[in-house]
């Protein structure tokens, strides 16, 4: 496996190095497979894809890469509600698309990528998110937000 990043992952060994820690075959291998997806992996998902890269990375080399890249931010952690924790890639401002909410069906847990805000939508979270920042005195860094219901084809199926 070449040891060069995917586009636009440079900068994680650049984090890796700043915290001390070796961007180790294992931990490229599990970054590239997160680079290349738009989905909410799970663990084991991530292990299956990243076994066909670096075949001697073990399920728990995955879990504790993983615990990892949550800790340093570089993947995001998410539980919507299926019993498994599921990973999405940081993309940092590098990304202008980065920030999106996730609408997740309760039915067959497809879990939608939302990034096309409306005008009222971004102005409503602004006004909230000032708003808790005075109450609370509180610097928002980020926000995530799920909602739950049911999807197109669900719904139709209903």
């Amino acid at each position: 496996m070449p040891r060069s990043f995917g586009k636009g992952l440079g900068w994680c060994h650049g984090r890796f190095k700043g915290y001390g820690y070796r961007l180790t075959l294992s931990r490229q291998a599990i970054l590239d497979v997160l680079s290349k997806t738009s989905e909410h992996l799970s663990a084991e998902e991530i292990y299956h894809h990243a076994y066909k890269i670096h075949p001697s990375s073990g399920m728990s080399t995955v879990y504790r890469t993983l615990e990892l890249l949550a800790q340093l931010q570089l993947v995001y952690k998410f539980d919507f509600g299926d019993g498994r924790a599921r990973y999405e890639l940081n993309r940092g401002i590098e990304d202008k698309n980065h920030h999106h909410h996730h609408l997740i069906c309760i039915n067959c847990q497809r879990i939608i990528n939302y990034t096309d805000f409306i005008d009222e939508e971004v102005e409503l979270l602004n006004k909230t998110e000032k708003g808790l920042t005075k109450k609370y005195n509180f610097r928002i860094m980020k926000h995530i937000l799920q909602f739950y219901g049911l999807c197109e084809r669900c719904k139709e199926k209903k």
